[in-house]
């Protein structure tokens, strides 16, 4: 550009006047009209995401004795794998719906205590060698992680496919980063039902009742009087962490 600047001198004001004269025809008329939408797919399209109805001094006074390794910025990091995770129904079901999720989560972690399964004994046995995929990662290496403790190989294939993460080959990803931790939770919660009969996230939003939600995690070892001391430690934290988020616990707690 340069070099062609050097070879015509004389013409260079005419180009600047023609220029000028352009970029005045151009700005114009718009600083007359409406400012023009933004384009699409934009950033400033996009709606702000909601924040989270619990926070983190909440989440804080909650998990007092937590494992550093359940960080609060590793759940908000994970809500967006799954936006309508309380944040459907209104304030009310938005409030009870989070501390149904991490009441069931505080007691299958012991306070988000434990990352992993406490009972090694049991490792081997989340193997379903019948699944035409098997366990590439090794028969013992499918055992309970994470806030939900996800457990089996196919399980670890659903989440990973859903997720885009290879969770069936490395499955160990799930107690090394906290923010995939809690999107295993998070996956479990919004689409699974387990021995229930709809997902713990549609028991909330509808207003099934926090009973169902223990249905759908555990309901064939705790419900119908299989276990009512584990039964009553999900009410416990729930009516506790209801109460900290300033919300009644509603109805149908128990399975």
């Amino acid at each position: 550009m340069e070099t062609s600047r050097r070879r015509a001198p004389r013409v260079l004001g005419f180009l600047a006047v023609a220029t000028l004269v352009a970029g005045l025809s151009n700005v114009l008329p718009a600083a007359a009209s409406a400012p023009a939408a933004a384009p699409a797919g934009t950033a400033a399209e996009a709606p702000a995401p909601a924040a989270f109805v619990v926070s983190e001094a909440q989440f804080n006074e909650m998990f007092p004795n937590r494992n550093p390794f359940y960080t609060y910025q590793g759940l908000t990091a994970a809500l967006s794998s799954y936006p309508d995770f309380a944040n459907a129904g209104g304030a009310t079901i938005a409030r009870q719906e989070a501390a149904a999720f991490l009441a069931n989560a505080s007691h299958e972690t012991g306070g988000l205590v434990h990352i992993v399964e406490q009972n090694t004994d049991n490792y081997p046995h989340y193997c379903d060698a019948s699944q035409p995929y098997g366990c590439p990662a090794g028969q013992d290496a499918y055992y309970g992680r994470g806030p939900i403790q996800l457990s089996w190989n196919f399980n670890y294939k659903a989440a990973g496919d859903a997720l885009g993460l290879d969770l069936l080959n490395n499955p160990w990803l799930v107690e090394n980063d906290a923010a995939v931790a809690w999107r295993t939770a998070l996956w479990y919660w919004n689409t699974q039902s387990g021995p229930g009969t709809m997902t713990p996230h549609d028991a909330m939003v509808n207003q099934a009742g926090f009973g169902e939600t223990i249905r759908s995690i555990n309901g064939s070892i705790e419900c119908n009087g299989g276990n009512p001391g584990q039964v009553q430690s999900r009410v416990d934290l729930y009516q506790r962490f209801t109460a900290i988020l300033g919300v009644d616990p509603g109805g149908n707690l128990y399975c």
